[in-house]
């Protein structure tokens, strides 16, 4: 008897470590593989040289989109999160998996994906851009909404609090790597649309996540700048 309770004991103990180890683990073995698929991205990228043509026809696209947006004041914008679809597929220009690009932030010590639309798969796998704003490349008169969870397996945005005026944000897509600084914060509602729309003369890059952690009915929003 005495014997049994020593192993159920154990196999207690092991399973609680397992258990306690468990979100730290997966959130390595993400990181691993963000770290992989970044490189193979890039690489893919710069060794097909037939591409270049296409990705600058893509870029030149996402401009004049961004440049519409501007124009219209992004009239059609309501909630971001209920675009769950892009408004345009990468893979028709080489890239798989709609993935823009990668953000960087070295004072969380994160790197992630970022997929085009706020869809379900996008979100449990990196970051979104938010459908309705600019695309993540740069340029006055842009602020491209990037979002994704305050994860508890995976770590992703759950540190966000973390942020402070003149942190670096680092966004490299397909194109090129640009700067950003963080130069604001607000704690805001769903509804509050007003709050992500693109500003006279900037080029922003916008953070949000849900907000307060582990809640769901307000967003923490971190404004990044680029310095021209």
């Amino acid at each position: 008897m005495k014997k049994a309770l020593i192993i159920i004991a154990v196999l207690m103990f092991f399973a609680g470590l397992v258990i306690w180890l468990y979100p730290d683990a997966e959130n390595f073995l993400y990181d691993r593989e963000t770290a992989h698929r970044q490189e193979r991205y890039f690489e893919e990228i710069d060794r097909d040289f037939e591409r270049y043509a296409r990705l600058d026809e893509l870029y030149e696209w996402m401009r004049k989109y961004n440049a519409e947006l501007y124009e219209k004041r992004q009239s059609t914008l309501i909630d971001p999160f209920s675009y769950a679809q892009p408004n345009i597929d990468l893979s028709d220009y080489g890239i798989a998996d709609n993935c823009v690009g990668y953000i960087s932030i070295d004072k969380l010590n994160i790197t992630l994906p970022v997929y085009l639309g706020a869809n379900e798969y996008n979100m449990s796998n990196g970051a979104a851009h938010l459908t309705e704003t600019s695309f993540p490349i740069g340029g006055k008169n842009s602020n491209a909404v990037i979002a994704a969870h305050r994860g508890v397996t995976k770590v992703m945005f759950r540190n966000i609090h973390e942020l402070e005026t003149g942190d670096a944000v680092i966004i490299k897509n397909f194109r090129e790597i640009l700067t950003y600084r963080v130069c604001g914060i607000k704690i805001i509602y769903p509804t509050d649309v007003d709050q992500l729309l693109i500003q006279d003369g900037r080029d922003l890059v916008t953070l949000i996540s849900c907000h307060p952690y582990g809640e769901n009915y307000q967003r923490y929003v971190v404004y990044c700048e680029r310095s021209p």
